[in-house]
């Protein structure tokens, strides 16, 4: 369980390894459009979409190891256990934020996002 400080700590431990798995993601999704269309493209060809692939799956797993929930990866979308006024709670972070500036219940999910 992270309170909140830890949660935004971890956050900034992660953030390095969050903003390859984002360019990661970009030069797949790229990759994968010019081969499908063009046959190919300057990124390279099957060789590097495999490897970009599995470069993705070790960005997540290594995430994953610092205790965090990935919820999502297009966008990411962390989710950092804790406890707020004695209930379980998920610190939430969302591509685009800037920092952990949400939580929501663990019951309620996503739709259930409030600020800090």
């Amino acid at each position: 369980m992270f309170t909140l400080e830890e949660a935004r700590r971890r956050y900034a431990e992660v953030r390095p390894r969050i903003d390859e798995l984002i360019a990661a993601r970009a030069d797949l999704a790229e990759l994968t459009a010019d081969l499908a269309t063009e046959g190919a493209s300057p990124l390279g060809g099957l060789p590097e979409a495999k490897a970009l692939e599995a470069r993705l799956h070790a960005l997540l797993e290594e995430i994953a190891e610092q205790d965090i929930q990935v919820k999502g990866y297009a966008p990411v979308l962390l989710d950092f256990p804790g406890v707020r006024d004695g209930r379980e709670v998920l610190w939430c972070w969302l591509e685009g934020d800037d920092d952990i500036e949400w939580y929501h219940r663990v019951e309620c999910g996503f739709p259930g996002r409030r600020p800090v």
